[in-house]
């Protein structure tokens, strides 16, 4: 939390500052919601009006009405109609009231936090992969939802609050016009209700962001378990996950218990005081009757608006009580929304048709300002296929991810054609470049969705042509509904290398100018690899491959050779083979891995077919 906070320049909640901080989330709702809080809020405030109505009008009927009848066995049939319709229409009029209070409260609470899932889930799309992989993926889905709901929580019963206010105010003038001395009793109550929130919201604050922290890294730990299943099972760690899992939950178990603890002492408290005040009413009021100075239909309705204050005393603490976690989960969801490091696109596209040439010219790039890529220069030619190698932690996946403009270089310009890739709009680029990545990710849909991803312009053709060029059309035809089959999550139904096709497919229906490939057929079988490539070819597209394997490399018109992030060497791969030693262990040191590889496949087959 502390990094967290650091990392937003904003401090930590310290509960000192938590109802200012409070009152001005509460303020950002009102003005995006402002119609729908006024509708809330006059609502309350008929209602609040009405109650105060009701304890007169309950007064009046008791001492002019009741009393007489049964002191005197006789009554006024008209009176006791008037009363009823009285009372009957303070009843409807609260009763809508309560309905447009209630409806709009709720209405606006779930209009914000929809509309801030929406804002954060944004913003997630607009920040880079290097924003995003300093925060994990539980803290992400926690930003986007239990955040979310608890700095909205409050809205719910805060425009009950303000009618309450305004029927206190009301009520403590009304006190005042009937007798001054109760009146005063009755004030009595907001120093202590003050003094009892201020000691809550202290004491609260922070308990409330220890809770939301352990919120979500809880939320982290699932995930990584769920999204590592086959490891963990594998690997015989089930207990060992479900003690982590059990040890975070349990502290989370442990700070909501003092969230409640805390909460037990200050809700029965709160609680007491109307209580308190109705007591002192009666002791005072009965005083007051017996000196002659007020009537008893003065002292019931004085008492009534004593029992009603529970109300307000109730609806007061319910956002006060709320407002800690609010700023715990607006501080959060804050954090993410005021992230910098968005990519801005131009407005320019790339002219002409057919592959598009890409160009590094002296592009270095760092992360956190530690140096990955040092002045890397080099050309991809329109229709031309490079490979890109090097040792592991060279910064080949970097040089991918900058030329499909999923990071921008510190230093330097990569040009898609003649156009700065920065200089493209958001439409453009994509058209343009296409990415298909180490990691690849299947989602729970079909075949032809997987593919398309509801991409306007891509047709049945299309499809079955991109399945094609990616080696990929005979497993999807024996599949049991063939394009409309679903994968399951993450893919699950497929082969690693069925799942590293069908991503390869997905970005080739798009008929990018230019393909990316970061690794994207270290799954599949080499015959079938050099198919894929000798496809890609073949077909409009210019290729950076980011390649291991000495028959991929052999396939491409150039190698661009990399170590420690900078460019060692570029040429044919006889090439370089004849001139750049550590090319030469390095490919040869794949090709033994590789070879070895195939002898333990083929080994298993063998020992299967016996």
């Amino acid at each position: 939390m502390a990094a967290d906070a650091a990392e937003s320049g904003k401090p930590e909640i310290t509960g000192r500052d938590v109802i200012g901080r409070g009152m001005r989330v509460l303020w950002i709702a009102i003005r995006t919601e402002p119609r729908i809080f006024a509708l809330a809020t006059l609502g309350s405030i008929l209602f609040g009006l009405l109650v105060i109505s009701s304890a007169y009008v309950m007064g009046w009927v008791i001492s002019d009405l009741a009393q007489p009848a049964i002191d005197g066995g006789d009554y006024d049939l008209g009176a006791l109609l008037a009363a009823a319709g009285l009372i009957m229409a303070v009843s409807v009029g609260k009763v809508l009231g309560i309905f447009g209070r209630r409806l709009g409260a709720g209405f606006m609470q779930f209009r914000l936090q929809a509309r801030y899932r929406r804002l954060v889930t944004r913003r997630y799309m607009a920040l880079p992969p290097a924003w995003h992989a300093r925060h994990s993926t539980g803290t992400l889905l926690s930003n986007a939802n239990s955040d979310v709901e608890a700095a909205w929580w409050p809205i719910a019963p805060l425009p009950f609050a303000i009618g309450s206010i305004v029927m206190m105010v009301v009520a403590v003038a009304a006190l005042f016009v009937t007798d001054w001395v109760l009146a005063l009793v009755g004030l009595g109550l907001f120093p202590l209700l003050f003094a009892l929130n201020v000691f809550f919201s202290r004491r609260m604050a922070p308990r409330q962001a220890r809770a939301q922290q352990l919120r979500a890294e809880l939320s982290g730990i699932a995930h990584e378990s769920f999204d590592g299943a086959v490891v963990v099972k594998t690997m015989g760690r089930e207990t060992a996950e479900t003690e982590r899992f059990a040890r975070k939950a349990d502290e989370l178990r442990d700070a909501l218990i003092r969230v409640g603890k805390l909460r037990g002492i200050f809700d029965p408290t709160l609680d007491s005081l109307p209580s308190l005040g109705t007591l002192a009413a009666l002791v005072v009021g009965a005083w007051r009757i017996s000196a002659g100075d007020i009537t008893l239909g003065d002292l019931i309705a004085v008492t009534l608006l004593f029992t009603v204050m529970a109300f307000p005393v109730r609806a007061i603490g319910w956002v006060l009580g709320e407002v800690p976690r609010s700023v715990a989960g607006w501080d959060r969801v804050a954090r993410v929304l005021d992230a910098t490091g968005e990519m801005d696109y131009g407005t320019s596209s790339v002219t002409g048709g057919g592959p598009v040439a890409l160009t590094f010219q002296n592009v270095s790039f760092a992360y956190d300002d530690e140096p990955v890529l040092h002045d890397v220069t080099f050309t991809v030619g329109a229709g031309r296929t490079v490979a890109l190698v090097g040792p592991t932690g060279s910064g080949k996946s970097t040089i991918a991810t900058i030329a499909a403009r999923l990071l921008d270089p510190t230093q330097g310009r990569v040009l898609l054609g003649d156009v700065d890739a920065r200089d493209l709009s958001a439409v453009e680029l994509p058209r343009t470049v296409a990415l298909v990545p180490q990691l690849s990710f299947a989602f729970d849909e079909s075949v032809r969705v997987n593919v398309t991803l509801d991409r306007d312009g891509i047709d049945e053709d299309d499809v079955w042509s991109a399945l094609d060029t990616a080696q990929a059309r005979t497993f999807v035809e024996r599949l049991p509904l063939r394009l409309e089959t679903e994968l399951g999550e993450r893919g699950t139904t497929l082969s690693g290398g069925q799942r590293q096709r069908l991503v390869l497919a997905r970005a080739l229906a798009g008929h990018p100018r230019l393909l990316v490939l970061d690794d994207a057929t270290s799954a599949v079988d080499p015959r079938v690899e050099a198919a894929i490539l000798q496809s890609l070819r073949e077909s409009a597209s210019s290729v950076l491959v980011v390649a291991y394997r000495r028959a991929t490399i052999a396939l491409a018109d150039e190698v661009v050779y990399v170590e420690h992030g900078r460019v060692v060497a570029h040429g044919t791969h006889a090439e370089l083979l004849a001139s750049v030693p550590g090319y030469v262990n390095l490919v040869t040191a794949y090709e033994k891995a590789e070879a070895e590889r195939e002898q333990e496949f083929a080994a298993d087959e063998l020992e299967g077919a016996r």
